[in-house]
């Protein structure tokens, strides 16, 4: 998928989805702590009969997944967040819809019919933010999830490199690279969502691109701070999980203000580089909080064995951001159904190999420490 994937999708849009910041070391060793992590093999258990279902936050799901926020997926394909909503919908598990998408929060709630959830980038103009969180909630969205990582934007050199923007800069070297790309540039000419959809139309002086550009580029807020929780949780009215934690004293102070899930998270090596991968993170976060709160795991996971594995050390469910998008830049809508049935197969067949046959049995006792 990821090779395919690669092939499909202008390389713009694809090093956006692929690259970390600086150096990429955060990057890798999110990959890298899964493969230090060695599973114990159980033989001879009756296997028959296997269950992969359990709640996140109270709602049912098919296994302990989530499809992670990513901005600009309807630039991987066209209309790409309804195309992963609806693989989402059809898979039991929720899909995450990110502030800078290209469809809008409306735009998904009409194509779909199961509650998704919204994932809220703080601006500085609140006033448009409290009108954002207010479209979630009249859109149905089950779970407003506040990323807390990204109050300053880290520096990606590959985007930097690139020019990314959205429309796509049209460059000698883009169009180009876009004119070997047909399957792709047909998509994009047969919609006409190429904007930030929840942005256009809902802010007042946005009337072409760039004024677009330049308002996102001041909008993000480095005063964003524990005490605007509250007031996000009181306009919001439902459940509020804090996405991006790693470490302790974080994990305490969100479940302080309220948080009903806290995803351990580096941005997928997108933030700070030099940070420790997010498994390497876990196990101290939830000594700190415990039972408190749902604890789950973000940043790395490309395969059942990477969900098995975090479910083993102690996270209650995960989200994967990547692996998604590679299925969708690939083949649409039907290559992430592909993707969330590979992860769910490779769950499976990892947790039988492990003689076990219900996900909410998996503990720490499956992870080799000799």
């Amino acid at each position: 998928m990821r090779r395919l994937y690669k092939r499909r999708v202008p390389t713009m849009f694809h090093d956006y989805a692929e690259s970390g910041s600086w150096t990429e070391s955060t990057l890798r060793r999110n990959r890298a702590a899964f493969d230090d992590i060695y599973l114990r093999q159980r033989v001879m258990v009756d296997l028959e009969s296997r269950s992969l279902a359990t709640t996140m936050i109270g709602q049912p799901v098919s296994m302990p997944l989530a499809l992670s926020p990513v901005g600009l997926t309807g630039m991987q394909h066209a209309d790409g967040e309804i195309h992963a909503a609806r693989a989402a919908e059809k898979a039991g598990i929720p899909f995450t819809l990110s502030t800078m998408s290209i469809c809008s929060i409306e735009d998904v709630a009409a194509a779909t019919s199961a509650p998704f959830w919204f994932q809220l980038y703080v601006m500085r103009d609140r006033d448009y933010i409290g009108r954002l969180i207010d479209r979630a909630r009249l859109a149905r969205c089950s779970a407003l999830v506040l990323t807390a990582d990204l109050q300053i934007l880290g520096q990606r050199h590959q985007d930097l490199k690139n020019g990314l923007s959205t429309p796509p800069r049209l460059t000698p070297r883009n169009i180009i690279d876009m004119a070997f790309r047909p399957r792709w540039a047909f998509g994009m000419l047969g919609t006409s969502r190429r904007n930030f959809g929840n942005v256009m139309g809902h802010v007042s002086g946005i009337d072409d691109l760039f004024s677009l550009s330049e308002w996102t580029a001041s909008q993000f807020d480095p005063t964003l701070s524990w005490d605007d929780v509250d007031w996000i949780k009181t306009r919001w009215g439902g459940p509020l999980i804090i996405k991006g934690i790693m470490e302790s004293t974080d994990a305490e102070m969100a479940v302080r203000a309220g948080a009903d899930a806290i995803v351990v998270s580096n941005h997928g090596g997108r933030q700070l580089d030099g940070a420790p991968g997010s498994v390497d993170a876990l196990p101290a976060i939830l000594d700190a909080v415990g039972d408190d709160v749902e604890v789950w795991l973000d940043s790395g996971i490309r395969t059942g064995q990477d969900l098995f594995k975090a479910i083993a050390l102690g996270a209650r469910a995960t989200m994967a951001g990547r692996a998604y998008i590679y299925g969708l830049g690939a083949m649409g809508e039907a290559g992430v159904t592909k993707v969330i049935d590979m992860l769910k197969a490779e769950l499976d067949i990892t947790m039988a190999f492990c003689g076990l046959t219900d996900i909410n049995d998996v503990t720490l006792d499956v992870i080799w420490d000799d």
